[in-house]
């Protein structure tokens, strides 16, 4: 393609909540910058401005009339399409509306008067699930609009009472939706998959008009890659696919051919993907006991409003989280080992500020929205650079400034430095008042340091 076709492709915008922020689209995409210019019902459009909406978000003002026309549009960092069938596929940056994006679109194409399913939405979590069946009840309130989560850990009696009685949308996960994986779903004892509800008709598809995959990195991974198909065959063939995530990678995309036509990409490039007002750093830690000793003297040091720590076990979510308690410290945590319940009622507490620092593994990575949360710790860094951006990008919500801290070994620097060269960004060293750097005392104990807040000043604090 000609370096002109190229370049006329390409916008630099400036705006409120994404400044300088490079969009690239294999054709031009109208950027629509209110949404009473986006030709929406009255319903939805009380429902946006009573959820607290103002203006959309870039990634809004590019993506929901490109869906409400029934084009395939996949929009990530690298790369963004968007198709002429039915088919979407949104990349976009953590805290920038992408869940309200698809949710609104939806709301525009279903018709409230036909009480049959007409939109399927999958999310790789019970929680994401649950946060998405939220935000469409809460934006569709003035629409009289029924949306059922469909998630493992539930009763699945329940699940089909309300099937029976008629959901305009239905989001899941991929246990209670697609069923487990090949052996799990061989047993007896296995969870209804989606598949076996549509065979018996409590999910009806005749009326889906649209298939929304959330965080599609994950959703179209080798693990669910068989139940999308198992789904897809069961859709009307003119079925809108629409796929959304924070991060999108190259081999990811060639799946996206087997299901989508011909879909416009809406590129936001991946320099820019780092949320601008989250402000990173790490600290150099000799040894792996030096952690827990190192994060005992942030907690003390540090004001901070709302805390996710981040392990890449549920083993070291639990140890850590019983190692804060008998040092006194309040916490709480999360896993997918724990029951739905319990879970939930964590997510409620911290969702209300009950609770204030959370200990979690890479389930609470993707998607959940908690806004006042300022202060992201990585106790231990993702097993992948694509989980980076969904960690730090559960601070700094909506333009509010935020911290990610990381602590490194000497064999996580490369780890690290792959981070920065993959998303151009700088995570500079952790700032310190005196001498110690946390590389050990002459006795061979963990050493004591100071960190400098000021340096913090303005981003534990969001405005």
């Amino acid at each position: 393609m000609a370096a002109a076709g190229v370049q006329g492709r390409k916008r630099l915008l400036k705006e409120e909540d994404m400044t300088k922020v490079e969009f690239e689209t294999s054709e031009e995409v109208d950027v629509t910058p209110t949404f009473d210019t986006m030709g929406l019902r009255e319903d939805l459009l009380r429902g946006i401005y009573a959820y607290g909406f103002e203006k959309p978000s870039a990634i809004q003002q590019r993506a929901i009339k490109q869906i409400i026309k029934g084009r395939d549009v996949i929009a990530h960092p690298p790369v963004v399409m968007v198709t002429n069938t039915l088919s979407t596929l949104c990349r976009s940056q953590s805290g920038t509306g992408k869940t309200a994006t698809f949710c609104i679109s939806v709301l525009q194409c279903l018709d409230i008067q036909v009480r049959e399913t007409q939109a399927l939405i999958l999310a790789p979590t019970r929680e994401l699930a649950g946060q998405i069946q939220k935000v469409l009840l809460a934006l569709g309130d003035y629409m009289n609009v029924q949306c059922h989560s469909c998630i493992g850990g539930t009763n699945v009696g329940e699940d089909i009472r309300k099937l029976d009685y008629g959901q305009h949308v239905v989001a899941g996960t991929p246990g209670r939706v697609f069923g487990e994986s090949g052996r799990r779903r061989a047993s007896a004892k296995a969870p209804p998959s989606l598949t076996h509800m549509i065979r018996r008709r409590s999910l009806r598809t005749r009326a889906i008009k649209m298939l929304v995959l959330d965080e599609a990195d994950e959703m179209l991974n080798k693990g669910f890659k068989e139940q999308i198909y198992d789904v897809y065959r069961y859709l009307p063939p003119a079925t809108q696919v629409v796929l959304i995530s924070a991060t999108l990678p190259h081999e990811i995309l060639e799946m996206t051919n087997k299901f989508m036509t011909d879909p416009i990409r809406i590129l936001v490039k991946r320099d820019e993907l780092t949320l601008e007002g989250i402000k990173q750093f790490f600290v150099a830690v000799e040894r792996e006991e030096w952690k827990f000793d190192t994060l005992c003297d942030l907690y003390d040091t540090l004001t901070i409003t709302q805390a996710v720590i981040f392990c890449n076990t549920k083993r070291k979510v639990d140890w850590l989280t019983e190692k804060m308690r008998e040092a006194n410290f309040t916490v709480s945590s999360m896993h997918g080992d724990m029951p739905q319940k319990e879970r939930e009622s964590i997510m409620k507490e911290f969702r209300s500020g009950a609770s204030r620092v959370l200990i979690s593994t890479d389930v609470w990575a993707r998607g959940l929205d908690v806004p006042q949360v300022s202060l992201i710790i990585n106790y231990d860094l993702p097993n992948n650079r694509e989980l980076y951006i969904h960690r730090i990008g559960r601070s700094g919500r909506y333009g509010r400034k935020g911290v990610a801290i990381n602590f490194v070994k000497n064999d996580d620097i490369r780890i690290l430095r792959d981070i920065e060269q993959y998303y151009s960004t700088q995570i500079d060293e952790m700032p310190m008042n005196g001498t110690a750097r946390f590389h050990g005392n002459n006795d061979g104990s963990a050493p004591i340091g100071c960190f400098h807040v000021n340096a913090l000043s303005g981003f534990l604090c969001s405005g």
